[in-house]
């Protein structure tokens, strides 16, 4: 691969150096320019006091640092990738496309390769030299340098596309939240009018308008009548002025019993932030994912159309999940009370949840987003890489639907799902640490981890570790003047919540 002359590749050795420090200084300027635009938007964050969203944007950080990562692990392990050799028989199991002479060449001339005509070029005269390499031996190259350079491109795309479905998902449905703060206004003035507190009424449980839209319904006699009044509630007004109400009462009642001004919308609001760290990135199981989708992409048995329906019917579940914890809240009040005093109150209980546990929802929100990703991240990556025409790509019959169920998910998990999910989870026995603000939260921290130290010291001071004294939760309360970590995630209801936010 010498400099010289005819159409042989060259290297570094007989490239121009002006060619060499242009391409350089391009590459240089776009990296630089991404990364001056990510510190800025964190400084952004950091001033507006966006904590949470900054950490989301620490989150893409690391994805993109894993990205590198791969990338650099591609391009190092190529050439020995591509000496690898299989037999003819492996290499005609499982194949996405029906074999044939011309496939190789027609996928390559794509749109994406002529504008890489020059990347193009030396990848086929790599992929020339494995094929020789191994047709000497009789086999074939486990995988081309061609099929490599694809498969690096998809998966950017797929973490480009996730990152940004994602974020659209948090900033629509931040905004159909926000719709909801003339309720908690409405509500704020109230608890301010003397009058309107001092006014106690007996009210008959069935004449709240809470108990009508949610036990009254269909869902009193027949259990399944339940799950589909749940089911059917989540296309339209799936949380109503009066659902906002009473589960706002119910939270503060619960873990803010000496604070009724309590801002439930602004924690809400800080809650959802907080869990959008987490919704964004792309965990270990994930990556599972996207082997199993790889490996399953076998022509003829149309498998991307039928995992299109995963993250739609794992988006209904949820919904219908979370409508009918709201069921529930009415079901245990109606049952038990013929009349009630003042406002509506129901009690949030984790019991409410799959397996007692509010954060299973937002484990599989973050499966469905990603599986949702997937799909239109494969749709995009086969249509720009080999055409609309491609055999990879199916059927229009097929691509037509997982379009339609691509774009539906994306727009109720943004309308529907993630608000619901938003005020709902807040139903659990336990509250989150965004309750406190950020500078609260950082005094907690510190005093946990002075508390810890001082467990630490009476523990030495005892000689062994397997007795020791017990903290006196006077002195602890007194001398440090706040709850313990535990305390902060199990509140105790007996005691005060926190001042207003």
């Amino acid at each position: 691969m010498a400099g010289g002359s005819g159409g042989e590749e060259t290297n570094l050795e007989y490239t121009p150096t002006w060619v060499v420090a242009l391409v350089c200084s391009v590459i240089v300027a776009i990296s630089l320019t991404v990364e001056r635009l990510l510190h800025y938007t964190g400084k952004y964050l950091k001033k507006k006091k966006q904590k949470p969203l900054f950490e989301a944007l620490l989150k893409i950080k690391e994805e993109l640092m894993l990205l590198g990562f791969i990338s650099l692990l591609l391009t190092v392990f190529q050439s020995r990738i591509n000496t690898i050799c299989i037999s003819q028989h492996s290499s005609s199991k499982w194949l996405p496309c029906k074999k044939e002479d011309d496939t190789s060449t027609t996928h390559f001339q794509t749109s994406f390769s002529s504008f890489t005509s020059g990347n193009a070029r030396r990848l086929l005269a790599e992929a020339s030299a494995a094929t020789d390499h191994c047709a000497q031996q009789g086999k074939v190259a486990l995988l081309s340098a061609t099929a490599l350079h694809h498969l690096h491109i998809f998966i950017f795309v797929l973490a480009i596309v996730h990152v940004t479905m994602s974020a659209l998902t948090i900033l629509f449905a931040g905004a159909k939240i926000r719709q909801w703060k003339p309720w908690e206004d409405a509500l704020q003035k109230k608890e301010y009018d003397s009058k309107e507190v001092l006014q106690t009424k007996f009210t008959s449980v069935q004449d709240h308008a809470f108990i009508k839209g949610r036990f009254l319904g269909i869902g009193k006699i027949l259990t399944f009548l339940g799950w589909l009044q749940s089911f059917v509630k989540q296309f339209y007004a799936s949380v109503t002025k009066d659902d906002y109400t009473t589960m706002r009462l119910g939270f503060i009642t619960t873990h803010c019993r000496g604070n009724p001004k309590f801002n439930f919308h602004k924690y809400m609001i800080r809650t959802l932030e907080a869990d959008f760290k987490k919704v964004v990135g792309i965990s270990w199981y994930l990556w599972i994912f996207v082997v199993i989708f790889l490996l399953l992409n076998v022509h003829g048995w149309q498998a991307y159309f039928w995992i299109s329906f995963i993250p739609f019917l794992l988006l209904l579940a949820v919904g219908t999940k979370l409508e009918h914890v709201i069921n529930q809240l009415a079901h245990e009040v109606a049952e038990k009370h013929a009349a009630v005093e003042g406002d509506l109150v129901v009690q949030p209980s984790d019991d409410h949840f799959w397996f007692h546990s509010p954060r299973i929802v937002l484990l599989l929100i973050h499966i469905l987003l990603f599986q949702n990703a997937f799909e239109l991240a494969f749709f995009f990556f086969i249509w720009v890489q080999y055409g609309f025409d491609s055999c990879i790509m199916g059927q229009v019959g097929f691509i037509i639907p997982r379009l339609v169920i691509g774009v539906l998910v994306q727009f109720m998990c943004s309308y529907s799902t993630l608000p619901l999910y938003a005020i709902v989870t807040q139903m659990g026995s336990s509250f989150k640490k965004a309750i406190f603000e950020e500078h609260i939260q950082e005094g907690l921290s510190i005093w946990t981890q002075h508390a810890k130290m001082k467990k630490n010291a009476r523990m030495t001071a005892t000689g062994t570790g397997s007795t020791t004294l017990p903290m006196d939760p006077k002195e602890t309360s007194q001398s440090h003047g706040g709850p313990t970590k535990e305390a902060e995630i199990q509140y105790d209801p007996s005691i005060q919540g926190p001042k207003e936010m």
